[in-house]
């Protein structure tokens, strides 16, 4: 016989929704995690639940809509005992969860409402437990090397460390990555290749999600999504060459250093306990970057475009990583750049606070069809024919390096060629359009083959 606990909850129907919200913040308050079943009634028997074609959509959103912080659960629906029913798991880290705005805590099989001097002592009491700084079930030996030694040659370069590396378990020790030997979630998202990150990067037709060119799914440590996500960017927008100095000069439609600070927040400042992924989506009018973290409540983004405002940070340990090497810069000031860069160039940047996140939005010039374009697609390229590439002098000399240091990092790639890293990417993209060259492996740890070698 099945049977109510602190954990779980019977629900004869989604008609009794409600209560099932009040008593996921109750569980979450007591034990971090609870599931609801609907289709059980309170003394265990199966009795089943219809399921419509919006039923799990509204159950989900229920929940998102009704609780702070938001929780992001988990519906499903299962056979049990042979009729449907509807599974609701969730999980979270914060110590305090509300509930239609009042807080809840599991007691035996019922929900108490907390007194405000519970809620006050609660408050006083608790050492909130951020999450990146929680213990990961992955462990050293999962660890990329080859990514903690690009790091380090990254943090060293930008005079914000000043060890050197010895081995993967000393240097995320002294980066205080490691909890008595053991990984913390931040840990295992800067350097493990196998996580729970994805970036899902696509191209639309329109100026909405009902058409898409091309798709793509990006896994790997966080330094490799970002930079995977920069190259998915940059060599699907439009350039345009400028002709007017000795030297040509190609500038791309969108500031490639505010399309980089994006991204590059948009993995630092997520919320990591929501399974949704980070998303790039490159439409006809624009280009999305979009992160599952809700704005900070009583902030404004445009607050941050003087530099005065101070950042909240969701991520305090990987925010300070990827300072260090120089992956962000100064906490607080990534809106301002953005806005910065955007307004130089004449680019309109729109920031938008979703129901389920934050979105930076880059609205694209109208620049005419073919007008000036040098290198990179109008939408993309999705398979088929590809474009024919005419060497230039400096995508031979890369294709050489590439092919005597296949293991080279952008970085020392252009420092050899003589350009800068964003000029490197442009010809790195068109290679690999062309076929000339392919990335095996991750950007962290891969290498690169030369077709023909």
């Amino acid at each position: 016989m099945l049977k109510e606990t602190e954990t779980t909850e019977f629900k004869k129907s989604t008609a009794e929704l409600k209560g099932a919200v009040i008593s996921i913040a109750a569980m979450l308050n007591k034990h971090g995690r609870g599931e609801v079943y609907f289709g059980i009634e309170d003394n265990g028997k199966v009795v089943g639940q219809t399921i419509g074609r919006t039923t799990i959509r509204d159950v989900t959103q229920a929940v998102v809509d009704n609780t702070e912080p938001k929780v992001y659960p988990k519906v499903e629906a299962r056979q049990i005992d042979g009729r449907e029913c509807i599974v609701v798991q969730t999980q979270g880290v914060d110590s305090l969860y509300f509930a239609y705005g009042r807080a809840y805590v599991r007691v035996g099989d019922s929900d108490k409402a907390m007194s405000p001097q519970e809620i006050e002592t609660r408050m006083l009491n608790r050492k909130k437990q951020l999450w990146d700084k929680e213990i990961s079930e992955k462990t050293l030996a999962d660890v990329n090397q080859v990514a903690v030694k690009e790091f380090m040659r990254k943090a060293k370069a930008a005079k914000r460390i000043d060890f050197d590396f010895v081995d993967v378990k000393t240097t995320l020790h002294k980066l205080g990555l490691l909890h008595k030997n053991q990984l913390t979630h931040a840990a295992e998202l800067l350097f493990c290749d196998e996580n729970s990150m994805e970036i899902q990067a696509a191209i639309f037709a329109g100026t909405d999600k009902l058409t898409f060119l091309d798709i793509k799914s990006f896994k790997g440590n966080l330094f490799s999504l970002r930079q995977q996500a920069e190259v998915y960017v940059e060599g699907n927008m439009r350039w345009r060459a400028d002709l007017s100095e000795s030297r040509r000069k190609e500038i791309p439609e969108i500031p490639v250093r505010a399309l980089a600070e994006a991204i590059g927040n948009s993995l630092c400042h997520r919320d990591f306990t929501n399974p949704k992924g980070n998303e790039v989506a490159i439409y006809k009018d624009r280009i999305d970057i979009y992160n599952p973290g809700l704005f900070p409540e009583g902030i404004n983004p445009e607050d941050f475009f003087t530099g005065q405002e101070q950042s909240i940070l969701r991520n305090p340990l990987i925010a300070e990583t990827m300072y260090k090497s120089k992956d962000i810069e100064r906490w607080g000031s990534g809106i301002k750049r953005i806005h910065d860069e955007c307004a130089a160039a004449g680019i309109r940047v729109d920031f938008n606070r979703r129901k389920t996140g934050f979105v930076v939005s880059f609205y694209r010039p109208k620049w005419e069809e073919g007008e000036g374009l040098a290198g990179g697609q109008t939408g993309g390229q999705t398979g088929g024919q590809r474009k024919k590439l005419i060497l230039s002098d400096k995508q031979k000399k890369v294709i050489e390096i590439l092919k005597a240091r296949p293991t080279i990092s952008r970085k020392e790639l252009a420092a050899e060629i003589g350009i800068n890293a964003s000029a490197v990417q442009k010809h790195l993209t068109k290679l690999k359009n062309a076929g000339h060259i392919k990335r095996i492996g991750a950007d962290f740890g891969g290498h690169w083959e030369i077709a023909g070698s």
